[in-house]
């Protein structure tokens, strides 16, 4: 058995919140992950494809990100889902991790 370095085990209660909605005939589902880890962004979880990433409103402006990264067909559909992501995502500041 290979040797591992143990980097932490923590546990915490998280806030989750899950939202769909439609846009232009698309749905998504998005489950929302908010934690103290990851200086504060939520995790947030594509149902549908199961890609996840750690996602602030600063970091929804980039559509092409998003369109990449939850395997959007379209320039419009990653738009649409950027505006949506920009308010419905906290801003984060700059924090220290806490762990």
């Amino acid at each position: 058995m290979e040797h591992y370095d143990h980097l932490y085990d923590v546990s915490e209660n998280a806030n989750v919140r899950f939202l769909g909605f439609i846009s232009e005939g698309t749905r998504y589902d998005f489950g929302m992950v908010f934690t103290h880890k990851f200086y504060g962004k939520p995790l947030v979880i594509c149902m549908q494809t199961g890609q996840s990433t750690l996602l602030s409103s600063e970091d929804a402006v980039n559509p092409g990100y998003l369109q990449k990264i939850f395997r959007l067909d379209s320039e419009n559909e990653a738009l649409a889902l950027a505006e949506f992501f920009q308010e419905h995502l906290p801003s984060i500041p700059f924090e220290e991790n806490q762990y």
